[in-house]
């Protein structure tokens, strides 16, 4: 039974010593780097009302949600997503508000999923969120910063990929799929599975054009003859046309950021966040086999709780992220710094001042009695074990 206690739960981890030194580290810097970019931060509860999170406002399953209740009996759901909360906030403090408003977060989410291949049900997300702005600008602002995140974090090669949710919505809308074809659709895209696809596609009735529409779902890098191309098959369906166009527009804009070369047009891509209205993108890197950043437009997702703003904004996963750092052998540098005292009772009053005066001036101290059957050198491998550099013995 003792030996259970120092377990924790399936799906949750420690993280100590370094490694939690450099997570410390990576969302210090992340975070600087969305003040320079104007976003102030915010804080939400690390539990809401259920409501928040319903199958209506379109995020995560309710079987996958931690569920339980307060006094009054209402139900409450540990945050599977914190993009949904800012939205209560915005609508509720910045109900007013006229004017772009810019937020950024950092937090935990808990989703009960399946634990397979190491899978965490807690993970740490840092975030921003562009809230009153529908422009292709804001969308450029948001990728343009996704990137400079990942680049603020050591990597250098990963990619972006962004698709825009009305490119499939306006192909099932032109070939008027059933909605049970519908999601097995993207059941089959989700899983990047597009020999499904194709053989689904080959079965309906449909146009040549739309046929060669569904076939560019698979392409993972739509040049701009394939943009053009795909225009001109799409002429009769505008909903496809204006998706197309919104990318192109995104790519000049980032071209002006000189990031483009991170993000590839993806028309396939889906997420699971079904109050996506606009772009939606997720970003991947070597050493994740789960994206290290994902996000999208959410133009309605404030009518939910009273306020009409379009929005944009991402989430990077912080621990997908050490991760893929650690497996690329990309070291984010702790700073060794501080002093060990070890004193002896008849010094004590000494060894507190010296403390105290090293503090007021800046230097880490930690104080250690002497224990006289341990050695010095004892207590400088216990130093070196705390990552320690200095000692001082009285």
């Amino acid at each position: 039974m003792e030996r259970k206690l120092l377990h924790t739960p399936e799906g949750v981890r420690d993280i100590y010593n370094r490694e939690c030194a450099r997570k410390l580290i990576l969302q210090e810097n992340l975070h600087a780097l969305l003040k320079k970019y104007g976003y102030h931060m915010i804080e939400t509860p690390t539990f809401e009302f259920f409501d928040i999170f319903s199958k209506e406002i379109g995020t995560i399953p309710s079987k996958d949600l931690y569920k339980f209740f307060d006094r009054e009996g209402n139900t409450l759901v540990l945050r599977p997503d914190i993009t949904p909360s800012i939205a209560r906030c915005a609508a509720k403090y910045y109900g007013d508000e006229n004017f772009p408003v810019r937020l950024s977060y950092m937090g935990n989410t808990f989703i009960n999923n399946s634990s397979y291949q190491g899978r965490l049900k807690e993970t740490t997300q840092l975030g921003a969120e562009l809230i009153g702005d529908n422009s292709v600008n804001a969308d450029g602002e948001i990728l343009a910063l996704v990137v400079r995140a990942l680049q603020t974090a050591g990597l250098q090669e990963f990619q972006i990929g962004v698709g825009h949710a009305d490119f499939f919505r306006g192909l099932a809308k032109a070939a008027d799929l059933k909605e049970d074809i519908k999601l097995e659709l993207m059941e089959l895209i989700s899983n990047k599975n597009f020999f499904g696809v194709e053989e689904l596609v080959d079965s309906l009735c449909l146009t040549v054009e739309l046929r060669e529409l569904f076939s560019m779902l698979g392409s993972i890098c739509m040049t701009e003859a394939m943009i053009d191309h795909a225009k001109a098959l799409a002429s009769d369906y505008p909903v496809i046309i204006n998706a197309l166009e919104r990318l192109e527009k995104l790519m000049k804009i980032l071209r002006y950021y000189g990031v483009e070369k991170y993000v590839s047009i993806e028309p396939g891509m889906l997420s699971s966040y079904h109050y996506y209205t606009g772009i939606i993108f997720a970003g991947y890197t070597f050493g994740s086999g789960e994206p290290i950043v994902k996000g999208g437009r959410y133009d309605k997702l404030l009518h939910y709780f009273g306020k009409d703003a379009p929005s944009i904004g991402f989430a990077v996963v912080i621990d997908q992220l050490l991760a893929a750092l650690s497996r690329q052998k990309i070291q984010i540098p702790v700073q060794d710094n501080g002093t060990l005292i070890v004193y002896r009772e008849a010094v004590r009053e000494t060894a507190i001042r010296q403390a105290e005066q090293l503090r007021n001036q800046g230097i880490i101290v930690s104080l250690v009695v002497w224990d006289e059957t341990k050695t010095r050198e004892e207590y400088q491998a216990y130093a070196k074990r705390m990552h320690i550099p200095a000692i001082r013995f009285l």
